[in-house]
C-alpha cells in the first residue's frame, strides 16, 4: 500500500502550545502509512529535538537564511527582490499599531512573493497555526486537501478579516482545539461552519511523565512554596496579572517563589515591573527549557492567568503531573477545568489570582481533594489521533478503530 504523503507547516518549533502539540502528534504518527514532511519558517526552536527521525525536516528558504543576518552583512550580495521584501516589511511594521495578527498580513504581503512554491504533491498539507502557515498553505503548496489548524480565540476584524477569510475558504477543513474556539471562529463568517471541526490538542501522559522523571528542575535550593507559570511573555498571558498578584502575596507575609518558564515580546517590560514593585526575590523569570515537566511536578501550584487560549496545553500537563492549579477563567478554561475539583478558576484580577492561591496554601483539605481527583482523573487524549487520521485519510468506516 503506497504510503499517503502529507505536510505540516509551522512558524517554528519553539517551546510553547501549539508547538508542543505538534510534536506530540508527529509522535504519535504510524510511519509505516504516512510519509511526513515539516516545514519551518524559524530554525533553531527547542522543540526540534523531539521532532521523530522519521519527519523529514525541510531546508529553510532562502529568504529564511538571508533574513535571520543582519541586514548590512547580506544586503549586497542577496537577490534585490529579498533586499525590497524585508525593508517593504520592517517599514510597515513601524506604521500604525501593531498586533501579531496585523504583523502576519503584513510579513506575508512583503515576503511571500519571495517565497518559492513547494514542488511536491502531497495527499495532506496541514498548516498548524494561524497567519503565515496558514497562507504558505492556501497560495504555495500543492495537495489533494488542506486543512489549517486554530489553537487560539481567533476574532477577526475588517482588514485581517477579508485578508485571512480568503484563505481560509480555500481550507478543505478548518480545525479548531476547542469547541470555544470553534464557536469564536465561527463569528468571522458563518458560511465556514461546514468546514469546521474540534479536534483538541494532543497530550501524551506518557511521555510527559517520562520527560518529567528524566529531567532536571529547580537548583536554587529554596525550601519555601513554589509557584509555576508557563507561557510567552505575551499580553494574551495576562503577566500583569500575575505581577500584582505577586505583591499582593508578598504583603500577606507568605514564603513562595513564582517562577515563570517562557520567553516573549514582553521580556524587557516584565523586568521592569518586577523591579519596580520590589519582586526579585518572589518573581523569578527561567527563560525557556526544553524540558519544562520537571518544573512542573516539583511546583506546588500551577497558576495560569491567561486573558484567553485555544486549549491551554499547559493546564493540561499540569493536571496530568497532579499539581494543583489556580487558573483565570479564560474562554475555554471549562473544557477541561471541573470547578473545585481539578483545580479552581477565578476573575481575571490580580486579587482574585492572590486569593486563589492563599485558598490552596492555607487549606489543605481543598488542596490535597484536588490532587487526589487529579491523579483518577482520565490523564491524556492520545485518542484524538483517530480523529486526525479520519481527516486524513477520509476513508475509515464509521466507527472504524485505527490502530496506535
Amino acid at each position: 500500500m503506497k504510503k499517503k504523503k502529507l505536510l505540516f507547516v509551522i512558524d517554528s518549533l519553539a517551546c510553547a502550545g501549539a508547538e508542543k502539540s505538534l510534536v506530540t502528534l508527529l509522535s504519535l504518527i504510524d510511519f509505516d502509512s504516512y510519509d511526513v514532511d515539516l516545514q519551518l519558517f524559524l530554525y533553531g526552536g527547542e522543540l526540534e529535538s523531539l521532532v521523530p527521525k522519521e519527519v523529514r525536516v525541510l531546508p529553510p528558504f532562502e529568504y529564511t537564511n538571508f533574513a535571520s543576518n543582519p541586514f548590512w552583512k547580506t544586503a549586497i550580495l542577496s537577490p534585490p527582490s529579498y533586499v525590497l521584501a524585508r525593508l517593504s516589511y520592517s517599514f510597515r511594521l513601524r506604521i500604525g499599531k501593531v498586533n501579531n495578527i496585523t504583523k502576519a498580513r503584513l510579513f506575508w504581503e512583503s515576503i511571500g512573493s519571495v517565497i518559492p512554491p513547494n514542488s511536491t504533491k502531497y495527499d495532506a498539507a496541514i498548516a498548524y497555526a494561524q497567519g503565515v502557515p496558514t497562507f504558505y498553505v492556501s497560495e504555495k503548496v500543492r495537495a489533494a486537501k488542506k486543512f489549517a489548524w486554530v489553537n487560539v480565540s481567533y476574532y477577526l476584524e475588517g482588514v485581517e478579516k477579508k485578508y485571512q477569510m480568503k484563505h481560509y475558504n480555500r481550507m478543505d477543513k478548518i480545525i479548531t482545539v476547542s469547541e470555544k474556539t470553534k464557536e469564536i471562529f465561527l463569528q468571522n463568517q458563518l458560511t465556514v461552519e461546514d468546514k469546521l471541526q474540534v479536534i483538541y490538542d494532543i497530550n501524551n501522559p506518557e511521555l510527559i511523565n517520562k520527560m518529567a522523571k528524566n529531567g532536571k528542575g529547580y537548583d536554587d535550593n529554596f525550601n519555601g512554596i513554589r509557584i509555576l507559570t508557563i507561557g510567552r511573555l505575551a499580553r494574551q498571558k495576562g503577566y500583569d496579572i500575575a505581577l500584582k498578584a505577586c505583591a499582593k502575596l508578598k504583603e500577606s507575609g507568605i514564603s513562595f517563589r513564582w517562577y515563570v518558564l517562557g520567553k516573549g515580546p514582553l521580556e524587557k517590560e516584565i523586568q521592569e515591573q518586577i523591579h519596580s514593585l520590589k519582586l526579585e526575590k518572589e518573581m523569578v523569570l527561567l527563560g525557556v527549557k526544553s524540558n519544562p515537566y520537571p518544573f512542573l511536578k516539583e511546583a506546588d501550584l500551577y497558576v495560569q492567568t491567561s486573558r484567553f487560549e485555544g486549549y491551554g496545553i499547559a493546564l493540561a500537563e499540569a493536571r496530568m503531573l497532579n499539581t494543583p492549579i489556580v487558573t483565570t477563567r479564560f474562554d475555554a478554561v471549562y473544557s477541561q477545568m471541573i470547578e473545585g475539583k481539578n483545580g479552581i478558576t477565578v476573575d481575571m484580577k490580580p486579587e482574585a489570582v492572590a486569593e486563589g492561591i492563599q485558598q490552596l496554601l492555607e487549606h489543605h483539605d481543598i488542596r490535597n481533594g484536588i490532587i487526589t481527583y487529579q491523579k483518577q482523573e482520565k490523564k491524556g487524549n492520545i485518542e484524538e489521533i483517530h480523529k486526525f487520521y479520519q481527516l486524513v485519510k477520509g476513508l475509515e468506516k464509521e466507527g472504524e478503530k485505527i490502530q496506535l
